[in-house]
């Protein structure tokens, strides 16, 4: 999401830790300890935040993450200890950093861009998504490319998937007229790119969203498109708009989709949800596509959060569809606590091995202020039902004051789970991870 963090935050001040900090919290829920890992912190500044996280399947100790707004992390050993790097390209990095892996252990680092380093004040800003590609487990990266500009319609808010046949990298994203722009003239709309077998050239953008929404950056504009791939290499993008769910769908690499965009939910109170001591909290849906050998195989996975319950009880919410997304199930609530508190800022994962299902998600069950913890729900058999786990091993305060980022997320592959989120303690912001082995 297009956002001035310097709004957010105070002077520029960056302060990284060395090293990580390990605590442990047992669950018996899982046969194992959950281990805390801080990955990075700042002190002021434009803190760490917005994280994303890759496992590599080609080696389940080797796992990628980002933060805004050019960090690159790196671990060897299933993700307890980090290496930290700014990653750089001739396009600029300018946050909503978005990190996947393909199924030769390749990592992708997809990012917005700053191509003249004057942000905001030039016309060439946020004028494309660049994606950088690393082929030694994160060590380097190239100067990265990028479906081509449309000047001077702004690009932002991108997430990536992976086709399992052939590593083609597809990208999805928002576009905007001119953001920001009140005019009625201005609208935003989704698009969608691949890069075949991960190499060469990004295909032309397709604009895949029939109805367009404003330029103002909430529930009026479309924002939010995952896109996720299936076991044929079919593509199917969901994104928020209105207070509804649109999906779409492409079985023939984008050549056609569907005719009229197919709402799957609503959305009540819309995506752009209020959340207090946080300054901005979104509830975009995320897709995941079940590649397993399971029972589930293919089936299609949307997960959210909305306040259908009431603007004091947020909560997280799944369906799922069988049939390629021509028909689908009820909402299922994640989160298994009482009525009336928090849940949100949720990402989801399904372990293409075991076809299990992860959530991880920021949770107030047990407060009545603004006291904030993380937990993952996984549920083993297709989402029928979750078991709700908290995985912070102490609970952390928000302020409204100091931006949080617009997401966190969570990477599963056989049985290897890493979640990944922000946290703040003393006006300190970090990024940490938890050793989740789910095997």
């Amino acid at each position: 999401m297009k956002c001035n963090y310097l709004l957010f935050l105070f002077p520029l001040f960056l302060f990284a830790c060395s090293g990580t900090k390990e605590l442990s919290v047992t669950s018996p829920e899982i046969s194992r300890p959950i281990y805390n890992i801080q990955i990075d912190s700042s002190l002021f500044g434009i803190g760490a935040c917005e994280p994303s996280i890759a496992v590599s399947p080609t080696d389940q100790n080797v796992m990628v993450a980002g933060s805004i707004l050019n960090r690159v992390y790196q671990s060897v050993d299933g993700g307890r200890t980090w290496t930290k790097e700014y990653i750089k390209s001739s396009s600029g990095v300018y946050g909503d950093p978005v990190i996947e892996a393909d199924y030769k252990g390749n990592f992708y680092y997809a990012h917005l861009s700053n191509p003249t380093g004057k942000a905001w004040i030039d016309e060439e800003f946020l004028d494309r998504i660049v994606v950088q590609k690393s082929t030694d487990n994160g060590a380097t990266w190239n100067d990265g490319n990028y479906p081509a500009p449309n000047p001077p319609k702004d690009q932002d808010k991108e997430w990536l998937a992976i086709d399992p046949n052939d590593n083609t990298v597809w990208m999805c994203w928002t576009e905007f007229d001119d953001y920001g722009s009140k005019e009625e003239k201005d609208n935003s709309r989704i698009l969608c790119s691949y890069l075949d077998k991960g190499e060469g050239d990004w295909m032309t953008p397709m604009i895949i969203s029939k109805s367009e929404g404003d330029c103002l950056d909430g529930d009026q504009t479309t924002e939010g498109a995952v896109p996720a791939v299936g076991p044929d290499g079919e593509v199917y993008v969901t994104w928020a708009f209105d207070e509804k769910l649109y999906f779409d769908r492409t079985f023939d690499r984008g050549k056609t989709w569907l005719e009229i965009d197919k709402v799957i939910a609503t959305q009540p109170g819309g995506w752009d949800i209020k959340i207090p001591g946080i300054s901005r909290v979104n509830g975009f849906p995320v897709t995941k596509v079940d590649l397993s050998s399971s029972n589930h195989q293919g089936r299609i996975y949307v997960n959210w959060s909305d306040q259908r319950n009431g603007l004091n009880d947020t909560d997280i919410w799944i369906i799922h569809s069988d049939d390629r997304g021509d028909t689908w199930s009820q909402p299922k609530r994640v989160n298994d606590d009482l009525p009336g508190k928090h849940q949100f800022f949720t990402w989801m994962d399904v372990d293409p091995m075991t076809g299990y299902i992860y959530v991880v998600f920021y949770d107030r069950r047990e407060y009545t202020n603004e006291e904030t913890d993380v937990y993952i729900a996984y549920s083993t058999d297709g989402g029928s039902q979750f078991t709700n786990v908290k995985i912070s091993d102490t609970s952390f305060k928000p302020n409204e004051n100091v931006f949080f980022g617009d997401y966190n997320d969570i990477s599963a592959y056989n049985g290897t789970v890493r979640p990944i989120w922000t946290r703040l303690d003393r006006m300190k912001l970090s990024v940490w991870t938890a050793i989740f082995d789910h095997k």
